[in-house]
Formats: C-alpha cells, structure tokens, sequence
C-alpha cells in the first residue's frame, strides 16, 4: 500500500481561533435537538451524476454516495467503506483486489454488489462526458467481478496511486437500475446512492436537504441526524446568514475580508474560525489554439510579469500564500520552478522574451473567469491582473466572465484564449497536480500533449509505492510545466471553517483533500 508518513496532512496543525471564551471546535458532546445542522458555501453542485463532475459537485457526493475507500475521522490513507478489504495482489502494483462488505444496500433498497461496481466504474469511462473524471481512470484496463462480492481492478500500467483514485468521489457506487450504462442520468434532484445520508430534497443552487441514510453500512461515525447545504452566492451574504444564526457553518468561498474581519471580532461574539494548511491552487490555464496564448513567448512574458506577492497580500490580505508551482508546498516533490526561472516580476525581462519571439506590438489577450465559483475576490484578482500586464506596457487585456455552469462549457469548447482556474485535489499527492492537466483526455478540455510526463515520468513514479522516492520525477515534471508556460499558478490556498459557537467536529470533518464529511458536525451538550 502506499506509504503516506513523508506527507503533510492537508489539515495537519490545525489551528482554532475561538471568538468566544470557553467555546470550542474540538468538544465530543452531541445533540441533534435543534434541527440539522445548516452548512453555507459558495461552491454549488454543477451536477448529481458522478459520471459528469471533476469538480466541487464532489463535496455533496462523498456525503450521499459510497465509494470502495474512503477516509475515516482522522485517516491520512484511505480504507475501506464500502469494501471489507482492499489490496493489491501482485508486486507490480497492477491487480487491485476489494471485497465488499456484506448487506450492502443502496438507499431505494437494491443491493449494491459486485456488478454494480463495474458498472459504476464503467459509464464512466464510456459517457467520458466532457467535466467528468474518465481522466482519473488513465491507468485502469479493466475491471471484472468474482462473485457478487469481489471486485477486480486491472490496471494498465503499475498505479501506486489506484487506492487514492478509489477514495475520491468520481467513484461513487451508483444503482444500475437508475444510471444508465451509456449516458448521464436525468436526476431532476433525485439521488440514488448508499452513503452516510440521502438526499431528501434538492433546489438547483439553493440548498441540498440530507437525511440519515438508516441502510448505510461503513466507516462514517455520524454525529448528527440531519444536514442543510445551502448555496450562497457571495462570501459576505453567506457570513451574515452565519451572523444572524440561520446557518451554522460556513466552508468554501470565505472571502478574505470576511476572514480578516472574523479572526479580529470581539470576544464576545459567539463565532468560531478554523485556520488549517490548504491544497487548493489557482491558476491559468493558456489555449494553444489562440493566436496569441499559443505562442510560447507570450505565455513567458506574462509568467514573467506577474506579480504573485501583491496578489497574495492585496487581493487575499494574506490568507493565501504565493504559488510558483502547480505541486503545492507541503506535498512531496514540490518545487519553486517560476521563481527560480523567472525571479521578480520585470518587464523589461518580459520585453526581452517577447522580442526574441520576434512580436514587437502590443499583445491583446482575454482573460476569463467564473463569477461564482472561486469566491468573490476572483473578479478584483482579474483586475489586478489586468493593471499589472497593461502597466508593463506589453499587453492589452479585456476581461470577461460568466457563471461556472456556462463557464465550464466555454473552456470545453476552447472558446477562450486564456482562463482561471482553481483546483481542489483529488487526493493528496504530487501526482494529482500534474497528471489531470495534460494529456488528450485532461480536466481541463484543453489538450496538452505532454510526452514525457504522460510516458515516462508520471508511469515511472506509479510504480513506487513509497512517494518519497520519486521526487526527482516530479520536479523534472514540473520543470517541463514551467518551460512550457500552458499553466501558469497564482497562489495556494488555506482551509478555513467559520462556526457558530455551539458547533463541534469542524476540524474532523475535513478529509485529506479538504472535502467536508458532514457526518463529523455535531451541537455541543456542555460548555
């Protein structure tokens, strides 16, 4: 199995900010006597068919859907949920072998077994809709069943990561009587699935009403009864909802002014902020096919201009931290490739890069970016981003931007010359920040033929179990990102969970990607 004691836990040294005496995040009592627990983001569902999403949609699967692994409160490696057991049965690290638990049901009452499984894993890879995770699976050949309780996974290529790629969401088990082999299912806010809750009601970028699931049978030791997800729009309505006490949880989409404001409230105001290490990144992401983002030169001069500090400390007060790799600090293998190569922001440099790419004019590029999906700051980072090319003297930037459904759509058609992204790990490791972005078949919708990566580094480094050993392959891949310039990072991200006083579990409740597990929110019985 894999040997995860080199890496940093995305959540590790956590930090709790208390605003209000006595009050804490970490209390073990429980009482579900005032109702669900309501939880606020800003990060909406774009669908409820796992076979359609590589994205956020995955905060509400891992609470109504099951996968073979996943992660128990505290867990840094996955085990099993669903499945009894799980392991590779060859050294080559290329048969993965689960059985499944005994009784398993899905929450209509059909059971979930082996076929279901395959089945699941397969409309993935045969939908391969355009935003789905058909790309998690670039490593698995097969998959067969022995039984009605036994599973087989036959991979390509040796995959030490396979396990990780089991826990994610993308793999949640699905009814075959209510997901179609070859395409997506027509959900009308229904869900079929076995996890922790089931989804009694859903309003399409409103709220998500679940419910304990009474079939469930795995590793999540709910605390609660009940959960509301409500869907916000902006980080500063959603912080008054917290405020006037009709939500008591908030995650994702935190504005940093809100943050700021929340770390430096009274004592006495009965509100609680969790500050932990995040993975999340943000980047840009350049379209070969565009007269100017194609151009190498381009793509440099702009590397060479921006100014990630400012960015950090200007737009986000400090709540994130500058990023000038597409590996994370705090993973193995991370590297400072766009400093080193680049160092501080210069335009005179940026001039050089684009004389010698023989472009003499003024270069016109538009930028895109989702309005809703990243936080509010998102449009003021654009800004910034356009003040500081076209200050250069260098650029002519215009900026456009529309909501994540229809933004998602523009990127997979190439409609736009270069556009924002965020990316919340799959898992984490090294390999989740490098191989869902190049290849034909990417999460991106925008081909990058990367031969060396995809050919030989990235299956080299599968076949080492032990991460600590394959750094040198990830940092000769990162070097081939930072030559290429096709992405270029912006900044990493912190974990922030802002609570009422009454809540516990916030700290428990994130997993290893920083995905909320709901079951671990629960009301305190004392002070």
């Amino acid at each position: 199995m894999f040997n995860r004691n080199r890496y940093l836990r995305t959540i590790a040294a956590i930090a709790s900010i208390s605003l209000v005496t006595g009050c804490s995040l970490f209390s073990d009592g429980s009482d579900d006597s005032q109702g669900p627990i309501v939880v606020g983001t800003t990060s909406a569902p774009s669908t409820l068919d796992p076979a359609a999403s590589w994205d956020g949609s995955w905060e509400l699967f891992r609470n109504v859907y099951q996968t073979l692994l996943s992660y128990p409160d505290g867990a840094t490696v996955p085990e099993p949920d669903a499945a009894e057991k799980c392991a590779f049965t060859d050294t080559t690290n290329r048969t993965y072998r689960c059985k499944l638990r005994d009784g398993l049901k899905f929450s209509n009452g059909h059971s979930l077994d082996a076929a279901a499984v395959k089945h699941s894993v397969d409309r993935i890879l045969k939908i391969k809709a355009p935003s789905g995770p058909a790309g998690l699976l670039g490593s698995l050949d097969r998959v067969e069943t022995r039984g009605d309780q036994e599973v087989l996974f036959q991979l390509k290529t040796a995959d030490a990561t396979f396990p990780f790629v089991l826990a994610t969401p993308a793999l949640s088990i699905v009814d075959p009587a209510d997901y179609p082999a070859d395409e997506l299912r027509d959900s009308e806010g229904r869900v079929t699935g076995s996890g922790p809750y089931t989804l009694q009601s859903y309003s399409e970028n409103d709220k998500a009403e679940l419910v304990r699931n009474d079939r469930y049978k795995g590793s999540a030791e709910r605390r609660n009864d009940a959960v509301t997800i409500r869907y916000f729009q902006d980080s500063s309505t959603m912080v008054k909802a917290l405020r006037d006490q009709s939500i008591d949880v908030t995650y994702r989409g935190l504005a940093a002014d809100d943050i700021v404001d929340l770390q430096s409230k009274d004592a006495d105001e009965d509100l609680q902020l969790l500050e932990g290490t995040g993975t999340d990144i943000s980047y840009l992401v350049f379209n070969p096919a565009d007269k100017w983002a194609g151009k190498e030169a381009v793509r440099k001069a702009v590397a060479q201009i921006i100014n990630r500090p400012a960015i950090a400390h200007k737009i986000y007060k400090d709540t994130v931290d500058p990023l000038y790799s597409m590996v994370p600090t705090g993973l193995t293998g991370h590297t400072t490739g766009f400093f080193d190569d680049y160092g501080d922001p210069d335009a005179g440099k940026a001039r050089e890069l684009l004389t010698r790419g023989g472009i003499t004019e003024k270069v016109p590029l538009t930028f895109w970016y989702a309005t809703d999906r990243y936080g509010s700051e998102t449009a003021v980072m654009f800004k910034e981003l356009k003040r500081q090319l076209e200050e250069s003297g260098l650029f002519e930037i215009t900026l456009k931007s529309r909501p994540w459904k229809t933004y998602v759509e523009g990127y997979q058609k190439g409609e736009y010359p270069v556009f924002g992204r965020g990316w919340f790990p799959d898992f984490p490791d090294a390999d989740n920040f490098i191989a869902p972005f190049v290849g034909k078949d990417n999460a991106l919708g925008t081909p990058y033929p990367a031969p060396e990566i995809t050919g030989v580094l990235l299956p080299r480094s599968r076949r080492e179990s032990d991460r600590g050993q394959v750094v040198r392959d990830f940092e000769q891949a990162q070097q081939i990102l930072v030559n290429d310039a096709r992405l270029i990072p912006l900044w990493q991200g912190k974990a922030y969970v802002a609570a009422s006083g009454e809540i516990s579990g916030g700290a428990q409740a994130l997993d290893p990607s920083t995905i909320m597990m709901m079951w671990a929110l629960h009301r305190k019985t004392s002070w």
